[in-house]
């Protein structure tokens, strides 16, 4: 069953000339998702199951050498579907960790790629955490990742 993206989310996405078959290998090992997710930020682990975790270092994109990490649990493992995370910036305390969902579609002989960051509600300030992430967000990762699977 899909995750419920929540109504404070960002969505980005894009279209990817494959099968979602072919595009979700790019989730399935620490090597292949640091070369496309790691991309603005470092990926510092990747355990890609249910119950794994994702961790990654933003330090350096905020030009500075101090480790800025985030990540957390693996929630959602559907392969070809979805794949779902916690996200918390470790150490800032957070009540409830956001999410971040990647959606796997297909669609005319392709697939649709959703990223979504979602769950904010349980922040001190929903609409301010919602406003920074639109602004945060591009689309750079996706296209990482459309130019592997497309190459």
């Amino acid at each position: 069953m899909p995750t419920v993206i929540s109504p404070l989310a960002v969505r980005r996405s894009t279209f990817i000339k494959a099968t979602p078959e072919r595009v979700w290998r790019e989730f399935e090992s620490f090597g292949r998702m640091r070369d496309w997710f790691g991309t603005g930020h470092v990926l510092t682990a990747y355990d890609p199951r249910l119950g794994g975790y994702v961790e990654t270092d933003a330090g350096g994109h905020q030009g500075t050498d101090q480790k800025l990490l985030f990540g957390g649990r693996i929630i959602v493992f559907e392969p070809a579907h979805e794949i779902t995370w916690e996200n918390e910036w470790f150490g800032q305390g957070w009540s409830q960790p956001s999410l971040i969902t990647f959606r796997l579609t297909p669609y005319l002989n392709g697939t649709i790629v959703e990223l979504f960051h979602h769950r904010m509600e349980g922040a001190e300030s929903p609409g301010e955490m919602l406003n920074g992430f639109e602004s945060g967000w591009d689309t750079h990762h996706l296209d990482y990742l459309r130019g592997i699977v497309e190459a």
